[in-house]
């Protein structure tokens, strides 16, 4: 199986720089604002954009943490025994609520993670921010701010590491999948 870097920490961490001042520039501030990252990857990158974002404003941004495990559409097909994980999230009713994940792909897990969102309140508005969007939407969702944008195909394994989930270096690669 062969693979290919395509973002090595620097460029994760500039990336996420990056998405910070964006965040922060098309809401004109980060009032109001809460920052939910989906399981697992996603919340080290939530907690990586809210460091960014008070070193920028000074302004500590609430985070959550969001399991939508129960809301796949494929979670039968996935798993027999589907393992839940705390659902952590401060109030979103009337919240700018920035949803963070790693990789964008379908569109799936960012539309069962807005189900989520929705049964816990009625934010004002949802964003989404990922580090990777990798293209081969099913469903009509676009993301807001990008770190980059990586065509692929679908043979190809997009795998995101972060210190913090996998215990090895932050890198973004891509595998073949013979």
């Amino acid at each position: 199986m062969s693979t290919k870097l395509i973002l090595d920490e620097a460029a994760i961490r500039r990336s996420l720089t990056r998405i910070a001042h964006e965040i922060i520039e098309r809401n004109k501030g980060v009032k109001d604002m809460v920052l939910v990252g989906i399981k697992t990857r996603g919340i080290f990158l939530a907690r990586r954009l809210r460091e960014r974002i008070w070193q920028i404003e000074g302004h500590e941004v609430p985070i959550g943490e969001l399991d939508i495990t129960l809301y796949r559409d494929d979670l039968t097909e996935k798993n027999k025994e589907p393992q839940l994980r705390d659902t952590n999230v401060p109030a979103i009713v009337g919240k700018k609520v920035i949803l963070i994940d790693d990789v964008l792909y379908t569109g799936r897990t960012i539309r069962a993670a807005m189900d989520a969102l929705i049964d816990l309140g009625r934010p004002q508005m949802i964003q989404l921010a990922v580090l990777v969007d990798r293209g081969h939407r099913e469903l009509p969702i676009r993301p807001d701010f990008v770190g980059k944008n990586v065509p692929t195909s679908k043979r190809e394994i997009v795998q995101v590491s972060l210190l913090e989930a996998d215990n090895q270096m932050d890198e973004v690669s891509i595998k073949l999948n013979k």
